[in-house]
């Protein structure tokens, strides 16, 4: 099984804990996390995650984010059949930024896109070749 997470999803940790769903959340995407240190779970990361944490302003999150690119099972660059997908994601609504997340993610062939935005999931679900879905879900069902 293949994983992508979101830059939303690595910075869950970060966010304000005292809200009950945030917090969940958190713990849904750690144990994630944990399977994908441990081998369990493959995953892919992308030119535009590099991108993403490249240009936060906060350096605790990207000394303990960026570190994750090293162990995924592959990295992918943008192309023009990535930039073409996004567009279609785009049309549909999506974000510019988050389109290519997910055109990233198809083309990793990964099963799984993780997101914590409303947004992402509501207007991809339909569209997307891989499940899209909140952490929460993905540990409710595996």
């Amino acid at each position: 099984m293949r994983v992508y997470l979101d830059n939303c999803c690595y910075n869950r940790p970060f966010d304000n804990q005292d809200q009950p769903k945030v917090m969940i959340e958190t713990l849904a995407k750690l144990a994630i996390q944990r399977q994908m240190r441990a081998g369990e779970i493959e995953y892919a990361w992308s030119e535009v995650l590099d991108f993403e944490i490249g240009r936060s302003r906060f350096i605790d999150r990207k000394l303990q984010i960026a570190p994750w690119a090293n162990g995924a099972a592959l990295h992918v660059n943008l192309n023009e059949d990535i930039r073409l997908r996004a567009k279609e994601f785009e049309a549909a609504g999506v974000k510019a930024i988050d389109a290519l997340h997910l055109a990233c993610a198809e083309a990793a062939g990964c099963d799984w896109f993780f997101t914590t935005d409303k947004g992402i999931l509501s207007k991809a679900r339909p569209l997307a070749s891989m499940r899209v879905a909140n952490p929460v879900e993905f540990i409710g069902e595996v």
